[in-house]
């Protein structure tokens, strides 16, 4: 759960990453070392995961974003994780329910780069089958701040 302050703190954060503490405390009207904790609190609690910077592949020569399902072999799923790990362009893999067992985030330098990752995918004797869906538009890109508001409200 998220209190106000918190999530006040959070979208903050988010709208001036490179922020100092003194700073993000003056904004929000309460104590440096209020700021302090609470952010300590939310990165032992895994609310805050990273203080990274957000990297546009597109701007390091990754332009191609797709998606790719994997049908994995009964059995083989640990062996197909492992050898998705070692493809530095794919950059998330979910387990997923329905058809596919593992949704993967791909990018990619061209069309032609993007079947070569996929063959790869596909050496694996783990993966019996790929779907993979190229982005053309990105209509909402990721967001965290309205949930980060709704999350600080109470339950309805």
């Amino acid at each position: 759960m998220l209190d106000a302050l918190d999530s006040q703190l959070l979208v903050t954060m988010r709208a001036n990453p490179r922020i100092g503490l003194t700073e993000l405390a003056r904004l929000l009207g309460v104590a440096r070392g209020t700021v302090q904790a609470r952010l300590e609190k939310l990165t032992m609690r895994g609310v805050i995961s990273d203080f990274g910077p957000t990297v546009v592949t597109e701007e390091i020569g990754y332009p191609i974003l797709a998606f790719a399902s994997l049908q994995i072999a009964q059995g083989k799923l640990t062996e197909a994780v492992q050898t998705l790990g070692t493809i530095p362009e794919i950059l998330e893999v979910y387990g997923t329910s329905g058809q596919a067992d593992l949704l993967c985030r791909v990018v990619a330098r061209s069309t032609p780069h993007l079947q070569e990752i996929i063959a790869r995918i596909l050496a694996s004797p783990a993966v019996q089958r790929t779907d993979t869906t190229i982005a053309l538009s990105t209509q909402i890109p990721f967001r965290i701040d309205p949930l980060l508001r709704a999350a600080a409200e109470p339950a309805p």
